[in-house]
């Protein structure tokens, strides 16, 4: 954000200054809500937290060097207060939150952000690109980021920092500097979406998908594309340059055409997009290789990220980097150099003897699952030789509701159709117990399918059993901490030699 002396903030968040000396000192650093991460000038966020409260590490900041805190209460250091209010359900509630502490805090740093993006865009033209979904909001940030560096500087979250912490924390990191501000925009709820937005109104927004990722909180899929449209909503009309990147081959996606004034450009494999996919394959390691189509003309592109469902994403990034002024050429080149830039996405690495790991395990939802086993089988039997075999370890996908033990025997059941060799699942209740079982009655499998009861469980199968040249997938939503099973392997494989990745890069 732009230099702002403390009675600036004060006034911006509506908070009273507390043990201010001098109300004239510049807010020059960043903000931060680790107070171990705070630098000189900084601005500290006092929040709540699950062990502790970030007002009693306020002290240790300003020593730190931070000009001052953003808190709910006087803490005895220089501090801007703003007074504790009741969650309003228009926003993401914040954990460890008994007194609303934490949603005053919230609160100021997305007014904070609001006035921070407002300003830039009007007096350095910085242009605000949001992303929304079930899934692939953060590979597409990721591939957006890769797109738009070569027009300029670009400010994207670390991660997928897309809540009502995460998304104005990365607002607040833009500056005059800053062409470019990407932002994920993630919903628990109909109207989070729309607060998000409020805090970084954005010229261009992506839509990529409505599927079942929360479904237990949203109810319906219906309810589901209502939220992710608050997106849309939020953009400005074509007059004023608002443009609209809506998924043509999802029903409830295109259908939100009727919900903006802003052009609407549409992608996907359908022959009406207006940027679509034609030719498309799948290398060893299931990248994609496609031609895009569009208006401007056709370019061949090569993606560096596994996966088919990569596609998608990958014209969604196009479409966003063509209303920038992006070359068909240059887009093509930035995204066959972009590899996955977020940890535990489809981070596929192999080993010395050749086993492959697919790392997948930050989160998981029915959709993304099933676009991972699709990988996994891909990638094992493309090739001139006989198929890899392949191992599955799966966990929980969290937050389906009632619909959780049906879309979990899915899954199972699916495996079962691709043909994966082996199934690991990691019980934690009766969701991955239907796992399995959807697994042996579809395929009347022994011991093809396995539930056990913890990750070491899996690792300690997998050590026992695994052969040269298999290839494993892990993916579970994130509270499984499944990828301890995909960094017990990969470190299995350090003896024999240094990890080799599969970007096409030799070992250095």
């Amino acid at each position: 954000m732009k230099d702002l002396t403390i009675t600036q903030i004060a006034d911006i968040v509506g908070g009273e200054m507390h043990d201010v000396e001098d109300p004239s000192v510049l807010v020059t650093g960043s903000v931060e809500f680790d107070s171990r991460k705070i630098g000189p000038g900084g601005l500290f966020l006092a929040l709540p937290g699950a062990r502790v409260d970030g007002h009693d590490h306020a002290a240790a900041a300003v020593a730190a060097g931070a000009a001052v805190v953003l808190a709910a209460r006087p803490v005895g250091v220089p501090a801007v207060v703003v007074a504790p209010k009741p969650h309003d359900g228009k926003a993401m509630a914040l954990e460890h939150d008994s007194d609303g502490s934490g949603a005053a805090v919230l609160a100021a740093l997305s007014a904070l952000a609001r006035a921070s993006a407002v300003e830039l865009t009007a007096d350095s033209g910085l242009t605000i690109v949001g992303v929304t979904g079930s899934s692939g909001k953060t590979s597409t940030k990721d591939l957006l980021a890769a797109v738009l560096r070569p027009l300029g500087s670009v400010v994207a979250p670390p991660g997928s920092f897309n809540n009502e912490l995460g998304h104005p924390w990365t607002v607040l990191r833009a500056d005059e500097s800053s062409d470019f501000l990407v932002l994920e925009l993630s919903a628990r709820g109909v109207g989070h979406i729309a607060a998000l937005a409020h805090a970084a109104p954005p010229r261009i927004g992506v839509v990529l998908n409505v599927g079942t990722a929360h479904l237990g909180e949203f109810g319906s899929r219906d309810i589901i594309a209502v939220a992710k449209g608050e997106l849309i909503e939020a953009l400005p009309s074509a007059a004023d340059g608002g443009v609209a990147i809506l998924n043509a081959d999802d029903r409830l996606v295109s259908a939100m055409r009727t919900r903006t004034s802003a052009r609407v450009v549409t992608v996907g494999m359908s022959p009406d997009a207006d940027i679509r996919a034609e030719n498309v394959t799948l290398d060893a390691e299931a990248r994609a290789r496609f031609t895009m189509v569009t208006s401007a003309g056709t370019v061949d592109v090569a993606l560096a990220v596994h996966g088919e469902h990569q596609v998608g994403n990958a014209l969604a990034a196009a479409a966003v980097a063509l209303e920038c002024g992006g070359t068909l050429t240059g887009i093509a080149d930035a995204l066959a150099g972009s590899t996955a830039a977020s940890v535990r996405r489809m981070d596929v690495r192999t080993r010395p003897d050749g086993v492959t790991v697919v790392n997948d395990s930050y989160n998981a939802n029915p959709d993304s699952m099933r676009a991972a086993l699709k990988a996994l089988v891909t990638m094992s039997r493309s090739g001139t030789g006989p198929p890899r075999r392949t191992w599955a370890v799966l966990g929980e996908m969290g937050e389906l509701g009632p619909d959780s033990v049906v879309e979990h025997d899915a899954i199972g059941r699916l495996a079962v159709r691709l043909d994966v060799s082996r199934l690991i699942i990691v019980e934690s209740g009766r969701p991955t117990r239907a796992m399995h079982q959807g697994a042996v009655m579809e395929g009347s499998w022994g011991e093809e399918s396995m539930l056990v009861p913890d990750r070491d469980s899996a690792v300690a199968v997998l050590r026992e059993e695994l052969r040269p040249d298999d290839i494993v997938l892990v993916k579970a939503s994130q509270s499984v901490a499944l990828w301890t099973v995909a960094d017990a392997l990969l470190q299995d494989g350090e003896h024999a030699g240094e990890n080799t990745t599969t970007n096409g890069e030799a070992p250095q």
